[in-house]
């Protein structure tokens, strides 16, 4: 029965996954155009003017908006692998193997003892929801590096550590996959050598191949506030009362300059540094670390960090779809809520980015009204996340649903492994007890 089942539940995500993709990869093809800016100029103009560069052996140096550490050149040149296509089709191409690439993930993730596939299904939605801009950036690569470094902590962690440095090297935010995980036990120093070794010898690699490989440690310090941030709509409402400041093209990103922005910088600013003081007392106050706890704590960092960032670009919300699937892949995660607030604020950033775009930039009350939901959802996703993230690291993490179940009791055989503080609910690949466990304690 079991061989009969199995294909239906596979190709129902599979359908649903091909049919949104061909309207996505119609719109980045200008097959079917939304209202709004072209989203895919970032690709057809930008990225192809850094592969031009790169391929000379040297970082942008002479362009501000390269902004990305240096594994982010690779991402750049991959296009060059489809010689055959120009480089706008060939990239939307990779992006479209790579989204491929994490859904067979989730799908497998989905059928092990302990999930559930229902993160596959926030993948193929999230990533419909974000339209076009999804194929038109490279952060769904760095994403599916994300998802797969999550998958393989349990069994592989000296494969997860180095996923994870690789990914901080492509876009930093990766390696807020750490703030759950164990910081004692063998696996758990696999994990952490292994990132440490990865990171560093990739960074002496890209120091010594290139010029410039570090200079997006400075290209970002004079940004302002962009227009779809957090702390974009006090100005967004300011300019109803005559705040003499303007929009301008800054540093790749329409941002707001004039009077109190770099006020507003500072608080934000200080904001991300209260996650870090608050993600800091989580983990110190933290009685027991469950299964679920290291995608759940890379949720909710994440989350934290661009809900307060100064930019909140479109694109950043995949960032959050790839986590928010993987905790709701585990059944030992209590995370569903935030996660179905994530996907609803992806929705109504597709709307303001690129469909309302122009009403965002004037401050039009429809715009600034998009913003206002689409931030107040993420800041609700938030709260709840580090509530859930604090209730779970005391209890064990145990799920809303009832006592922990099979994934969850082989993760607590060995507390002196040291990766049950890390181990995303995918213990089960592990070997079952010989015993049966008793059960949770309620």
């Amino acid at each position: 029965m079991s061989r009969i089942s199995a294909p239906r539940g596979v190709w129902l995500p599979v359908a649903a996954w091909a049919v949104t993709r061909a309207v996505v990869l119609l719109c980045v093809l200008r097959v079917l155009v939304l209202p709004g800016p072209d989203v895919t100029t970032d690709v057809s103009v930008i990225y192809q003017g850094w592969f031009d560069v790169l391929k000379t052996g040297t970082f942008p140096l002479a362009d501000v908006t390269w902004q990305y550490p240096p594994a982010a050149a690779l991402a750049i040149l991959s296009p060059g692998l489809l010689p055959f296509l120009d480089y706008a089709p060939a990239f939307f191409t990779l992006i479209l193997l790579t989204d491929a690439a994490v859904l067979t993930l989730f799908l497998r993730a989905g059928r092990r003892p302990g999930h559930r596939p229902a993160g596959a299904w926030v993948w193929i939605a999230g990533v419909a929801l974000l339209g076009p801009t999804a194929y038109a950036r490279y952060d769904l690569m760095v994403t599916a590096v994300a998802v797969a470094a999550l998958f393989a902590v349990v069994r592989r962690p000296r494969v997860a550590g180095a996923l994870i440095a690789f990914g901080a090297l492509l876009k930093i935010w990766p390696a807020l996959l750490l703030t759950g995980a164990a910081a004692r036990g063998r696996r758990a120093r696999a994990l952490w050598w292994s990132a440490a070794g990865t990171a560093a010898g990739l960074t002496l690699f890209f120091v010594a191949a290139a010029p410039g490989a570090l200079a997006f440690l400075t290209f970002q310090r004079d940004r302002g506030t962009e227009v779809e941030s957090l702390g974009a709509l006090v100005f967004h409402i300011a300019r109803q009362f005559g705040w003499q400041g303007q929009v301008l093209l800054n540093y790749g990103s329409l941002e707001f300059l004039g009077p109190g922005v770099p006020v507003a910088g500072t608080v934000a600013l200080t904001l991300s540094l209260a996650a870090v003081g608050w993600l800091f007392l989580w983990r110190v106050r933290a009685r027991e670390l469950g299964p679920g706890t290291l995608c759940e704590a890379a949720f909710t960092a994440t989350l934290l960090f661009t809900t307060t960032s100064r930019v909140i670009s479109p694109q950043y919300m995949l960032w959050l779809v790839g986590l928010a699937a993987v905790c709701v892949t585990v059944r030992a995660c209590r995370q569903t809520l935030p996660a179905v607030l994530v996907l609803l604020a992806t929705g109504v950033t597709l709307l303001e980015f690129p469909v309302r775009f122009a009403d965002v930039v004037a401050s039009d009350p429809k715009g600034v009204a998009l913003l206002i939901v689409r931030n107040g959802l993420l800041v609700a996703a938030s709260l709840l996340a580090c509530r859930r993230l604090w209730v779970s690291a005391r209890d064990g993490g145990r799920a809303d649903d009832g006592p922990r179940d099979a994934a969850a009791v082989v993760g607590a055989r060995k507390p002196a492994d040291g990766m049950t503080a890390a181990a995303p609910g995918l213990t089960a690949a592990a070997a079952p007890p010989r015993t049966p466990a008793p059960p949770a304690p309620r």
